[in-house]
């Protein structure tokens, strides 16, 4: 049985997987949506803790999926849990010893996503509701503005440089979505090659949430790499 360890964006919050949980379980899988911790004196180092008190130990395949910021952590808890794979999911990139603050201007991201917003119609200026939730259901994206409050600072996180002197040595996947008005495609295929020198990466319909949006497609591509 592979388990895969979900690791949440910004929003900090195992809710964010809420629907894709019982999807990967009825496809075989054990799924363990990981909550970090809220406060803003919480680093990189304090979320990978989390992650493995909550994952535990006795796991044989284990998949690590990083979701936006989480790219930043997931491959640390990689290294901790000695993960099979990971799976970043329209997620950051890091290179080391840099910080989640300085990222947005190393890799042009406001530029990328403004850009792609004018193409396609839109505003440039990012909106929250309009730009992350536009293919979720209305019911989940009301749960989501109503429990606001309860999102995670991020006041250390955005200055905790990331420790690894390379990336990890670990099978690793970029899954992203081809709607996705934050990370657009062809941005995140940009810095996958620049980073990573990963020429291909996997694609999936949806927007930036996609855990929300397309629970069901997300299981099984997921799925697909629980076997790679």
């Amino acid at each position: 049985m592979t388990t895969f360890v979900l690791i949440p964006g910004a929003d900090g919050r195992a809710w964010y997987w809420h629907r894709l949980v019982p999807a990967l379980e009825s496809r075989g899988h054990r799924a363990v949506p990981v909550d970090l911790p809220l406060e803003g004196t919480s680093t990189l180092s304090t979320y990978v803790d989390a992650a493995v008190d909550q994952v535990g130990s006795g796991h044989d395949d284990l998949v690590v999926v990083g979701q936006s910021i989480g790219g930043f952590s997931s491959p640390l808890v990689c290294e901790s849990l000695d993960a099979q794979r990971l799976v970043l999911l329209n997620a950051m990139i890091p290179n080391p010893g840099e910080t989640a603050g300085d990222w947005w201007d190393n890799v042009g991201q406001d530029k990328a996503q403004s850009e792609n917003a004018v193409a396609h119609g839109r505003p440039a200026e990012f909106d929250l509701r309009r730009d992350f939730f536009h293919d979720v259901p209305d019911d989940v994206t009301e749960e989501a503005f109503a429990a606001a409050d309860g999102m995670a600072d991020l006041t250390s996180i955005w200055t905790d440089p990331w420790p690894l002197q390379s990336w990890p040595e670990v099978q690793t996947h970029i899954l992203q979505a081809t709607d996705d008005r934050f990370f657009p495609l062809s941005f995140q295929q940009r810095v996958a090659r620049d980073r990573l020198q990963i020429n291909e990466i996997d694609t999936m319909p949806g927007g930036h949430l996609v855990a929300l949006s397309q629970p069901e497609i997300l299981a099984d591509r997921l799925s697909c790499y629980a076997t790679a």
